[in-house]
């Protein structure tokens, strides 16, 4: 992006300026990558209750009497299957299997379907589900009509529920409910990407900064901080959850990138079922699996990984974990050598350097 390109920007963005976040260029919006330290509010989130502005994602509608059929067909997991009030993990697939991106469906009504998508990808993913519509449904690009505020860490529900006449303790995981937060309409959904207890909370953008003073104000008994994009990264690289860009893209398909479970081939035809079965038939060639390094270094993203002293495959996401005190990372090996136990070399400065493919999540809530 060159320099006379002006950053998006979410509404709270003058509440992190006045925080003294400092901000960088994310995809082309000007977001928080930390405020107090990446360690300190990753811990925070961990042992406490953590806020982040994640305004940045897209949001993307679907209505109309065939909304359910359509978006089953756009999506990989069984949208039928969803109750009123439930949300479940998907993917947005092409023809070919690989990713378009990864996604957030929620089941508002009989006809009506909120799909939460990555930043970088909303307009290519609106592209895409409009250019496969066929059906009696409507497909609206709603991403200027709401701000997202995610509250998690173990201390969530007790501040959140401060705000919000909403039983939020009976939303279950994966599932949400409209209502008002801080006197503010918003859709409230106990979802996530820290790998601990939370909720993400959908309002309108001009609301979102009196809603985020008074979470604030809520969670100051538990030590609430304001959390930017680092700590979002190593949290859910601990709990291995998937980043677009690097776990999955393109020419990665959700059998490689271990996630197969999202995948329901007997709902019926899909947006790159033919695809996928063929690859299950064959066999999948390349899978992705976590390491702990053994020795001093960090694998890093792209970073090529060796078998045997060989280039056998890359790093896709690789960091000191706060919680484990160990640098751990993701990478995708051939199929018949990922598995737990192997000895692997991870190149970093041109040095091949100790690491071990280790079980993932490399951490899980209650352990």
């Amino acid at each position: 992006m060159d320099g006379s390109t002006e950053l998006f920007k979410t509404s709270l963005n003058p509440v992190h300026r006045a925080c003294g976040a400092k901000m960088v260029d994310f995809g082309g919006w000007d977001m928080p990558v930390q405020y107090s330290g990446l360690i300190d509010e990753h811990n925070t989130v961990r042992k406490a209750v953590g806020l982040f502005d994640v305004s940045h994602m897209g949001e993307i509608e679907i209505r109309g009497p065939e909304a359910v059929r359509f978006t089953d067909y756009v999506t990989t997991n069984s949208v039928e299957k969803l109750k009123i009030g439930q949300a479940q993990y998907s993917g947005l697939l092409y023809e070919h299997g690989g990713f378009v991106d990864d996604i957030l469906v929620h089941k508002v009504t009989d006809e009506h379907l909120f799909i939460c998508v990555n930043a970088s990808n909303q307009e290519k993913d609106y592209a895409h589900i409009c250019e496969l519509n066929r059906f009696d449904a409507e497909v609206e690009f709603a991403s200027e009509r709401y701000a997202q505020i995610a509250v998690q860490g173990p201390k969530a529900l007790e501040t959140l529920r401060k705000l919000t006449p909403v039983d939020i303790a009976a939303i279950h995981y994966y599932w949400f409910q409209d209502g008002e937060v801080a006197g503010v309409p918003a859709r409230i959904a106990r979802t996530g990407y820290t790998g601990e207890d939370g909720f993400e909370v959908y309002c309108a953008p001009s609301e979102a900064p009196s809603v985020w003073r008074k979470l604030t104000e809520a969670g100051a008994e538990f030590g609430i901080k304001p959390c930017g994009l680092g700590a979002r990264n190593t949290l859910r690289l601990e709990s291995k959850m998937a980043l677009y860009g690097h776990e999955i893209h393109a020419s990665i398909t959700p059998l490689e990138a271990d996630l197969a479970w999202i995948v329901k081939f007997n709902k019926g035809d899909f947006v790159g079922r033919e695809a996928l079965l063929k690859q299950q038939e064959a066999g999948v060639r390349r899978k992705l699996i976590g390491f702990d390094m053994r020795g001093r270094g960090i694998g890093r993203d792209g970073y090529e990984v060796n078998l045997d002293g060989s280039p056998a495959g890359w790093v896709t996401s690789g960091s000191p974990s706060p919680t484990l005190n160990k640098n751990i990372g993701l990478c995708y090996l051939p199929a018949q050598h990922a598995q737990v136990g192997r000895k692997i070399e991870v190149i970093i400065r041109n040095q091949a350097v100790e690491a071990e493919t280790v079980p993932t999540p490399f951490y899980k809530r209650g352990k």
